[in-house]
This record gives structure tokens, C-alpha cells and sequence, in this order.
């Protein structure tokens, strides 16, 4: 009985301290409790004088770690945030993510502590994918600080603003920029690859892959900041809303034509390349009007900008889709890329009406997937690669062979052979040029079939005397040739006659089919071209026809020279 008391202590001292713990945490959670309230800007406006309205009374509040979208005031916004006790004494920061392009100013009563944008390159202290404020220890924990957003072209971001101690900022600052900048390395690395393969490979399908993924690059690196700090683009600064406008624009547009190409959307989804290619079309307009500095052409640009994205983007999805399950390779690759961008840009999007404000990760997410879409791509494009190389390859290889014997065919046995002479070797080289006797009666007799079938027998049994490294080719009908490159001319004739018997003891399966083979011989000379020496190795064949066939003549300097004829063993 006591040892269940003693178990039942146990049980509930573990409980005392688990309900201790909880509530720690949840101390130490409201310690780090940080609360906003805003007002838009009205004109006589004071710093201190806005401080002491939001004490005496209360204005408009927002959870600061959840998104808030400040509205565009025509004078600008204030900001009050407030730090929860517990405090911690000491230097803090004060940081404001995705504040979109425009100023910021922290003040403390009347007096301006800072003020700084994503793109200033003046002497406050500049974050990392944020903007941020040093607040000294002089001014205590519990004194409500002032932000004031001002004005601009383009509307505040959906913010999130945190104070945090320096250590713990600095922590998360070296996150973030690992992060970043490894996405922007990939992202980097992937366009620089496909260039070279546009390049090398004169294929547009990668250099709209690289134009496009540049603008993708570049629009997350003016979003995040990242392009200012710590790239340190000093001559972007102040064009950064019409320069994220025109490249989301022509991001699209090169994304729209790269899709027609590599998802071969003309080819599987011919209803659907006309849409695809107009949204090319289309897109540019958008920024050839917002670069007019007409009003009405600006407003009526930025209005139809994001829409036509979506829409682009949604149509690109749907015809990449059709492609894919319609027997397009490539297009498996850019739809598992471009669904994660499309969603992640649909739900930005929502996040920019209001919407998702419990997800502030979004605008990073749009970092990561960038990167994840270049590096499926960048597979996708080298099996692209793989793919004309070896359509390159068997194309050349069914230009260089012969169709019937797979010996090469008269002009690339030609370019080889002038390959050898031009490399000047002082080797000697041997061509031989062989002729089948009486081919034209064996075809009369017994058909093409017949004749075809001792061309193939020919061809293999000479194949399989020769070595890897001699030239051999079907050089026309039932001609033959092979260069023999380090063979003199005693041993070129040995190898003549030893074809001959091969030849001779081929089995046709026809009594009155018997095949034999007439070879001429000639050595080079230093003054031989290949045309000369074929044309001596020829005339050396037709003097073993006259000599009575199923032989081997070597040409001389004065003319042909029966050497040896070759007897059937």
C-alpha cells in the first residue's frame, strides 16, 4: 500500500513539475509578446503626438508576426509597436520583413532614429531580406516605438515586424542568408548552364530557359532585397517596382515560348500553341505601356499585370499537362516544376489580398521553389541534350553507313581516308579495292536477293580479316575498299590473298554461286592523294579481271603488276 502511495507521489510530483514547465514556456512566450497598432497618416501629424493618441486611446491593432498589409495612405502610415514585459535590457533590433520599395523611419518621441528602404545604400545599417533598426539601451524596453511608412508608387508589402535581441537576430540573419543565397546560387548555376547548352548546342529551347529563369532570379532578389543587400546593386536603387514589374511581365513571356519548345506543345496540343504564343506576345506590351509614363496606360498595365500572370501561368499548366499525357517526355519534367510555382504564386497572391496572413514563410517559399523548378529543369533540359546528341549521333551514323552491309559508305570512308593523309604519317598506308566477279550473272541467276545476301556475306567475312583500325567501306555496287594503315606492301599482299580465299570459300548455298573477288593493290606515294590512290588501287583491280579474276594485282610506279593469285584451299 505504501509503494502505491510512494508511485502515486512520484506521479504527481511529474505532473507539478510538467504543469511548471508549461507555464514557464508560457512565460517566457509572452516575454517575447510584441503588439502593433496603426493609423494612416493625417496632415499636422507629430511623431509624439501620434504616440500620445495611442495611448489615450485605442487604434486599429495587428499581431506584428503575422502578415499585415498596410494600406497605401496618400500621406503614408503609422506604426505604433510596443515590447510585453518581461523585458531584456540592452541593444536591441527592430525588423520589418517584405516591406515592399518604400522608405522607412523609426522614431522615439519626435526625434528620427532611422530611416531606410530596401534599396538605400546610405549610412543606416541595412538587413538581409529585411529592413532593420538598432534601438539602444537608453531608450527602455517599455517605451513604445514609432514607425512611420511612408508613401510610395506601389503599396507597403505584407509586413511582419519582431524586436529582437542582437544575438538571436544574428542567428536568424545567418539562416536566412545561407538559405538565400544558396537558392540564388542554384538559380545562378542552372541559367549559366543552360547557356552553354544554347550556345554549344544552337538550340533557343535553352536560351528561353535562361532569359526566363534570369527574370524569375531577379524578381526574388528585388522582393527580398537580396539584389541591395548584400549583393550591393547600387544601380538598381530606385527602380525596383517598374523593374520587378517589367521582368514578372517578361518572366511569362520567355517561360510561354521556353514551354512551346520543350514541352512540344505545337507537336502534342496543336489547339493550344496559339494561346501559349500569344501570352509571348502579350506580356511585353504590358511593359512597352507602363514604360510609356502615360497615366492611363501605367494604371491599365499594372491592373492587367498580375491577372495575366495567373492566367499565363494556369494555361501553361494545362497545355504542359494535355503534353505530357499525351506522350511528351519533357513535359513531365516542366510540369513537376511549374505546379509548385504555380500554386506558390496563387497563394502569394492571396497573401497580397489579405489572405494567409498566419503564413509569412510564403515569400521565402517563392526563394526555394525557384531554385527547386531550376534544378528539375536543368535535368529536364540535360536529358534534352542527351537526347538531340543522340539523335545527332545515330543521324550521322545512318549518313555515314552503309544501309545494307553497315560498312561505311563511299564519303565518309572519303573523309576518313583524307582524315589519315592529312595527319602526315610516315607509316605506310595500303589501299585495297576489291570488285566481286561476276555479280551482275550471279544477280540474273538467282535475283537481288541472292546478290544482296553475298554483298552482306562479303562484307562480314572481309570485316572479320581485317583489324578494327583498318578503313573499310562499301565503296559502290559490289565494290569495296580498306585502307590498311602500317603495312608494307609484302604483307598488304598476303592480306589480299588471304581475302580472296575467305571470299572464295563463302557459302552461298547454291551450286553455280560461287563467289570470288577481284583486288587491286596500290601503295601510297608521297605525292598520293586519296583520288590518286583509289584511282592506282582501281586500275591494279582491273588488270586481276583481265589476269583471269579471283586475284590480287599490286600496282607499280610503271603500272600494274600481277603479283599473286589466290588458289581456293
Amino acid at each position: 500500500m505504501r509503494a502505491g502511495n510512494r508511485h502515486g507521489g512520484w506521479i504527481h510530483r511529474l505532473l507539478q513539475a510538467t504543469l511548471l514547465c508549461c507555464l514557464l514556456f508560457a512565460g517566457s512566450a509572452v516575454a517575447n509578446t510584441v503588439t502593433a497598432n496603426w493609423r494612416e497618416v493625417r496632415p499636422g501629424d507629430t511623431p509624439a503626438g501620434v504616440l500620445r493618441e495611442a495611448d489615450q486611446r485605442p487604434l486599429p491593432s495587428f499581431d506584428p508576426t503575422r502578415l499585415q498589409i498596410l494600406p497605401n495612405a496618400p500621406a503614408g502610415t503609422w506604426v505604433v509597436v510596443r515590447t510585453m514585459p518581461p523585458w531584456t535590457a540592452g541593444d536591441r533590433v527592430l525588423s520589418v520583413r517584405h516591406p515592399g520599395y518604400g522608405r522607412v523611419s523609426l522614431f522615439d518621441g519626435d526625434k528620427v532614429i532611422a530611416s531606410t528602404a530596401l534599396d538605400d545604400f546610405g549610412p543606416p545599417l541595412h538587413g538581409h531580406g529585411r529592413l532593420i533598426f538598432n534601438v539602444p539601451d537608453t531608450i527602455p524596453p517599455s517605451r513604445a516605438l514609432l514607425l512611420k511608412f511612408d508613401a510610395g508608387d506601389a503599396p507597403p508589402g505584407a509586413v511582419t515586424i519582431a524586436i529582437d535581441t542582437w544575438p538571436d537576430y544574428l542567428r536568424d540573419d545567418g539562416s536566412w542568408m545561407v538559405f538565400a543565397t544558396g537558392c540564388f546560387a542554384v538559380m545562378l548555376t542552372m541559367a549559366l548552364m543552360a547557356l552553354c547548352f544554347a550556345v554549344i548546342l544552337r538550340d533557343m529551347t535553352f536560351g528561353w530557359y535562361t532569359a526566363y529563369l534570369l527574370c524569375y532570379a531577379l524578381i526574388q532578389g528585388l522582393r527580398s532585397g537580396f539584389a541591395f543587400h548584400p549583393l550591393e546593386m547600387e544601380s538598381l536603387a530606385g527602380m525596383a517596382d517598374v523593374l520587378g514589374a517589367a521582368a514578372t511581365a517578361l518572366s511569362v513571356s520567355f517561360a510561354a515560348l521556353f514551354a512551346l519548345r520543350f514541352a512540344r506543345i505545337d507537336e502534342f496540343v496543336p489547339l493550344l500553341r496559339t494561346p501559349v504564343l500569344a501570352f509571348a506576345l502579350v506580356m511585353p506590351l504590358l511593359v512597352v505601356l507602363r514604360a510609356t509614363g502615360i497615366d492611363f496606360l501605367v494604371d491599365m498595365a499594372q491592373l492587367l499585370l498580375q491577372p495575366l500572370v495567373l492566367l499565363g501561368a494556369l494555361l501553361m499548366l494545362v497545355a504542359g499537362g494535355i503534353a505530357a499525357f499525351r506522350g511528351s517526355r519533357h513535359a513531365w519534367f516542366f510540369l513537376v516544376s511549374w505546379t509548385p510555382l504555380l500554386i506558390l504564386t496563387a497563394l502569394c497572391g492571396a497573401q497580397q489580398q489579405g489572405m494567409l496572413a498566419g503564413a509569412p514563410w510564403l515569400p521565402d517559399a517563392a526563394i526555394a521553389v525557384g531554385a527547386f523548378e531550376a534544378i528539375v529543369l536543368s535535368i529536364g533540359l540535360s536529358d534534352r541534350a542527351l537526347t538531340i546528341r543522340h539523335d545527332r549521333d545515330r543521324a550521322r551514323e545512318l549518313a555515314d553507313v552503309d544501309p545494307l552491309t553497315g560498312l561505311l559508305n563511299r564519303r565518309a570512308w572519303t573523309e576518313a581516308a583524307t582524315r589519315v593523309f592529312e595527319a602526315g604519317t610516315a607509316r605506310p598506308v595500303a589501299l585495297l579495292f576489291f570488285d566481286l566477279d561476276h555479280f551482275k550473272a550471279l544477280n540474273d541467276r538467282h535475283g537481288h536477293a541472292a546478290g544482296d545476301r553475298a554483298l552482306v556475306a562479303v562484307a562480314t567475312a572481309l570485316r572479320h580479316e581485317l583489324r578494327p583500325s583498318d578503313l573499310l567501306a562499301r565503296f559502290g555496287g559490289e565494290e569495296f575498299v580498306a585502307l590498311l594503315q602500317g603495312v608494307d606492301k609484302e604483307n598488304a599482299m598476303q592480306v589480299a590473298t588471304r581475302l580472296c580465299r575467305r571470299v572464295h570459300r563463302l557459302d552461298m548455298n547454291a551450286a553455280d554461286a560461287t563467289l570470288t573477288v577481284s583486288i587491286g593493290l596500290a601503295m601510297r606515294s608521297p605525292a598520293d592523294t586519296v583520288q590518286s590512290l583509289v584511282e592506282r588501287a582501281d586500275a591494279a583491280m582491273y588488270s586481276a579481271k583481265l589476269a583471269g579474276r579471283n586475284r590480287a594485282v599490286c600496282a607499280g610506279n610503271a603500272g600494274p603488276v600481277l603479283v599473286r593469285r589466290a588458289e581456293a584451299k
